[in-house]
């Protein structure tokens, strides 16, 4: 019996070998084309008939553009899993993957991102609380902290963190405030168990927006979620918020923070992401008092192994069980 094919789409930099074990049970290819019109053609000419699955980093899309229904309605019929190596993956049109017959399941990576992620949301915080961005640049032109230096940062300790989206890298950075002596609350789509909850108080959406010293996005992009923070809610924030976004760019209205910013309403912020990656907002780019990171939540040497392990695990349940790691929760009945 012929071995299924699985496609890859993107690079492997760490997980190789895990990678090339995957021949045991099947044959590894790639497109030969490098942009969405001619991988559309080459899937339309059958030279991908009989891929199975396919494993996709967040940077393919440079290649095929998101997967929306004309890319999905083009993929070979015989590609059923799709792996994606992320936690999030809203370059995926879920619903229509799921409306293909047979459907196209699709994995994301979660859990192993927690960590890295947190950990940079934590180093925003400080950064963005201390005011420290000012001074690092004005240290490297030779001016000290500045000339006038900055304003006085503030201390962590006894400060509201206010948690939109209390999954798993929410929690995280939750327990690693609390060494700072923050007291977090949190707004989610549900309650959680108090030990899930981990002491933090539950909320509603328009309170976390009023008690929140800081406010940290660790929710989901879907189009229930895009733009959730824009200029409506800056106005409801107490005035010298510190806004952190380690989520999708698009969750908060950048233009709505630029002017909540230059306005005080914001004192400062610490990004990771962007509306429109790798394009930054000027108002941003030109803003002392922003802390900008460029997507970097998962950028170490371990996290991105493990994550590439995870990612050609779900390839490789898929193949062997018929059952993903983890599919993505929209799927869960499938």
């Amino acid at each position: 019996m012929a071995k299924p094919k699985v496609l890859l789409l993107g690079k492997i930099d760490h997980a190789t070998q895990t990678w090339e074990n995957l021949s045991g049970i099947a044959d590894l290819i790639q497109p030969q084309s490098t942009n969405r019109a001619d991988f559309i053609a080459e899937c339309k000419s059958g030279r991908l008939d009989g891929v199975a699955a396919c494993y996709r980093t967040f940077a393919s899309a440079s290649i095929t553009g998101p997967w929306d229904e004309e890319l999905i309605a083009a993929l070979p019929r015989s590609l059923t899993i799709a792996a994606h190596n992320g936690a999030g993956y809203d370059q995926i049109d879920v619903a229509a993957c799921s409306a293909r017959d047979p459907p196209l399941r699709v994995a994301n990576v979660p859990v192993v991102p927690d960590d890295a992620t947190a950990d940079t949301a934590v180093f925003l915080i400080l950064g963005a609380l201390r005011g420290f961005n000012t001074s690092l640049f004005a240290a490297r032109e030779g001016k000290w902290r500045g000339q006038p230096p900055p304003p006085l940062g503030h201390d962590p300790q006894s400060k509201t963190l206010g948690i939109l989206g209390m999954g798993g890298i929410g929690r995280n950075m939750m327990r690693k405030c609390e060494a700072f002596g923050m007291k977090a609350i949190y707004h989610n789509r549900k309650k959680l168990s108090e030990e899930l909850a981990g002491g933090a108080e539950y909320v509603g959406f328009e309170e976390l927006l009023a008690r929140s010293d800081v406010l940290s996005l660790n929710l989901p992009l879907n189009k229930n979620t895009r733009h959730i923070i824009s200029h409506p809610e800056f106005t409801k924030m107490k005035r010298g918020i510190i806004i952190i976004n380690t989520a999708r760019g698009a969750v908060m209205d950048e233009s709505a923070l630029v002017s909540a910013l230059e306005s005080g309403q914001v004192a400062s912020a610490g990004l990771d992401v962007y509306e429109e990656e790798p394009k930054i907002h000027e108002g941003l780019l030109q803003n002392p008092h922003v802390m900008l990171l460029p997507h970097m939540g998962t950028w170490s040497q371990e996290t991105q192994e493990d994550m590439e392990k995870w990612c050609i695990g779900n390839i490789r349940a898929g193949l062997e069980t018929g059952k993903l790691k983890s599919p993505v929760p929209e799927q869960a009945d499938l």
